[in-house]
């Protein structure tokens, strides 16, 4: 008497909403992409080609800061003159970056 049925009503029937339900998150993972991803794969490619293109006698920035000059490379292992007559043995991985030739000897003085 007081309460109405309360009847079932019939599916959505158009496809189109489920679309623009999903455009959001559609729309959240193409931004993620291109804000996150894609910098983190060009840095990583740059990194690659750089440790690629490393030479005995370039100068180098390591992974904790010091600076050195390439003695010999190896296949995964390369050794880098971190003083006169100082000599380390490290992965290719720990290389930052490249210097310009006289950096190291600039520095120092």
């Amino acid at each position: 008497m007081f309460i109405s049925n309360a009847w079932a009503q019939g599916a959505a029937g158009s496809g189109q909403m489920d679309f623009l339900g999903l455009m959001p998150i559609i729309l959240m993972f193409v931004v993620l992409y291109f804000l996150l991803i894609r910098p983190q794969l060009k840095r990583a490619k740059e990194h690659r080609n750089m440790i690629a293109a490393l030479q005995k006698g370039d100068e180098v920035v390591l992974g904790g800061g010091e600076l050195g000059r390439i003695v010999k490379i190896g296949d995964n292992y390369l050794t880098v003159e971190i003083a006169e007559g100082v000599q380390i043995l490290l992965q290719k991985p720990a290389i930052q970056a490249v210097l310009p030739k006289g950096t190291i000897k600039a520095a120092l003085d």
